[in-house]
């Protein structure tokens, strides 16, 4: 137990993060967070170097399987205020986050955790050509949004 609180306290940001990014929702990315740091509990024999690679396909898993639930199929979306010290910051956010949830996957693990498009095509279960055109259309439709707010 005192392991999975180590891999929990030096990987939840990313797997919070991943989940944001998927569901663009503050509350369901807490529980997508939760059900993944559950199952590593059940799997407390994975070694700490493969950890988050596991913690970020279980994630992908999590997220796939809440999209296809009946629960998010049928509700409203509610708007959340994420407050930003530097407001750049939020337009570039924003614009992320009205990206495709594939594309916003790609773009949050190539950006903000650093994974190279081959290792990123191994956690999301896909060939590392979708990655990059992924990539390459989420550079292209950022960019759009943020050239029409000015």
């Amino acid at each position: 137990m005192a392991d999975v609180l180590k891999m929990f306290e030096k990987h939840k940001n990313a797997v919070y993060r991943l989940a944001l990014s998927y569901t663009r929702s503050v509350s369901d990315a807490e529980d997508i967070c939760q059900s993944a740091f559950m199952k590593l509990l059940e799997h407390s024999e994975i070694p700490d170097e493969k950890a988050k690679n596991w913690l970020l396909k279980v994630t992908v898993n999590l997220c796939k399987d809440f999209h296809k639930s009946f629960w998010n199929k049928n509700r409203e979306e509610l708007s959340e205020e994420i407050p930003f010290e530097i407001p750049e910051q939020g337009e570039a956010f924003f614009a992320m986050m009205s990206l495709d949830k594939k594309e916003r996957a790609v773009v949050y693990l190539f950006y903000y955790e650093g994974y190279k498009t081959e290792e990123i095509a191994k956690i999301l279960g896909i060939s590392q050509t979708a990655v990059t055109t992924r990539l390459s259309r989420a550079r292209k439709n950022i960019k759009t949004r943020l050239e029409a707010k000015k």
